[in-house]
């Protein structure tokens, strides 16, 4: 499994239409194949800073998907409410601590 963290910093005035868009491709992303989870975060202590980790079977998966025509269509909507370069990593998880 491989993790893609995306840092994404939005213009003040994009975050309702960025958090409106991600409502409506929310799904399919995580129907997309081999994405087995989807998470958004915000910052604490900036409210125009987004983290999205999905979680995908395996690297090839998450190129597939990077090489959609629906990734392309997402990007290209989104990368317009940007107010920083967006930053991603791809990680692989060590280990999970649940209490």
């Amino acid at each position: 499994m491989i993790i893609r963290i995306v840092k994404l910093q939005l213009k003040p005035d994009a975050m309702p239409s960025f958090l409106a868009n991600f409502e409506v491709i929310k799904q399919r992303i995580r129907n997309f194949p081999g994405n087995q989870k989807l998470v958004l975060y915000q910052d604490v202590a900036d409210s125009c800073i987004f983290f999205t980790y999905s979680f995908w079977d395996s690297e090839a998966a998450l190129n597939a998907y990077r090489q959609s025509d629906f990734f392309d269509a997402v990007w290209s909507e989104t990368k317009l409410m940007f107010a920083g370069k967006p930053e991603a990593w791809s990680v692989n998880q060590i280990t999970e601590v649940f209490v």
